[in-house]
């Protein structure tokens, strides 16, 4: 049921999980608005907030689209996130030592085609294999691309990471001066918390506009393609290869056009974020990033383009959410707990919903398989009895 034809009958037709969910989040974004109007958290930072939840939820499509669609077991996701982050910083930082200068889209074009390249050379070897080694080589691959970055300064200014990076939109007609041209607005709206709202505002919007637009994008081509006949062959590939081989699908091709299509998705993140933070470092290639990203999808629901969103706003909410216990006065360090919760939030969802929260099978349904037609009728009789009755007629 569509949510814009008919909102009401939208809601009712919600599963339990989905309606908690909305419920959950609706009070979430009343927090962190509440918050906002009394000047406990800026304006500014949560946009920066709402932007990582689109890069945390760009990561999980693309590992979605990999694991969550064929089976592919990838441990690499930092590292096509890393090439992303330093394919467009490299292109387009002040501090670049080997290009800079460039327009962004250059470097997003860049960053893209490295990523593609780096997905065939590792794809080529190890997808005729079984799923283990494609495991072990991502895991490799991952630990070499940093070491790279960290250890090559020629190429990459090695730990001093590169700084200088201009905003996504410079260059751009109005966008590239827009948050210098708008005004700086002071908004009171409980008295003695002001909210301010300056340049880096409006540079913080342009930002989520533009994550929401790449995140947007991301999730109606998935939904398209899991519901295509090449969805159905890739999810036929993670139950049984052999038998979409003898159906006659070239598996191979397959899962090399999914983990390119994953590794694109994950290098767009790396992109975001170069342009939301500024500077791009090896410590931005860390493992946990990888563990973040498995961490979303197994909790929103593996194949579940739904649940990779939710699941990458958990994480989100969990890593820096704990910051703010640095304000309360407790007993230990609240840094560590961010991996202690998440543990939790592991167990829980194993315990309770090994499924996921948000399993993917109501996405697999076409809207016009049931709006207005309701579930399909049963027949009265099987087909040996319908035959049975045309033979006597």
């Amino acid at each position: 049921m569509s949510l814009l034809s008919d909102p009401k009958a939208a809601f009712t037709d919600l599963s339990r999980p989905e309606a908690w969910v909305l419920g959950v989040s609706v009070a979430f974004v009343l927090f962190l608005l509440v918050a906002m109007l009394t000047g406990a958290l800026g304006p500014t930072y949560f946009l920066f907030l709402v932007g990582l939840a689109g890069m945390y939820a760009l990561l999980s499509f693309g590992l979605n689209a990999q694991w969550g669609f064929t089976g592919l077991i990838n441990f690499s996701v930092a590292a096509f996130f890393g090439i992303g982050a330093y394919g467009t910083a490299l292109m387009t930082a002040e501090s670049s030592p080997i290009a800079g200068g460039f327009n962004p889209l250059v470097g997003l074009v860049v960053a893209l085609v490295v990523a593609l390249v780096l997905a065939l050379l590792i794809g080529i070897p190890t997808l005729r294999l079984r799923a283990d080694y494609l495991a072990i080589a991502s895991l490799g691959l991952a630990e070499v691309v940093r070491l790279v970055v960290l250890n090559e300064r020629w190429l990459t200014n090695g730990s001093a990471g590169v700084r200088g990076i201009p905003s996504f939109f410079k260059g751009w007609p109005v966008l590239s001066t827009f948050p210098e041209a708008m005004p700086g607005l002071r908004l009171v709206v409980i008295p003695g918390s002001p909210i301010i709202l300056g340049t880096s505002f409006w540079q913080s919007l342009l930002n989520v506009l533009l994550v929401l637009a790449f995140a947007g994008a991301t999730f109606f081509v998935l939904r398209r393609a899991h519901q295509s006949p090449w969805g159905r062959v890739l999810r036929t590939i993670r139950s049984d290869e052999d038998l979409a081989r003898a159906l006659g699908k070239n598996t191979y091709s397959y899962k090399m056009q999914s983990f390119i299509l994953g590794s694109l998705i994950m290098a767009l993140a790396g992109v975001f974020y170069t342009h939301l933070n500024l500077y791009v470092g090896p410590g931005d290639l860390d493992p946990i990033t990888t563990f973040y990203a498995w961490v979303a999808v197994i909790l929103g629901g593996s194949g579940s383009n739904r649940g990779a969103l939710f699941g990458g706003i958990v994480i989100v909410t969990i890593r820096e959410g704990t910051r703010f216990l640095n304000d309360v006065a407790i007993p230990i360090d609240p840094a560590p707990l961010r991996l202690l919760l998440i543990g939790i939030v592991i167990v829980a969802v194993m315990r309770y919903r090994p499924q996921g929260v948000l399993p993917p099978q109501r996405e697999l349904i076409w809207p016009s398989a049931v709006d207005g037609g309701g579930t399909p009728e049963t027949p009265d009789s099987g087909v040996r009895d319908q035959k049975g009755g045309g033979d006597g007629e």
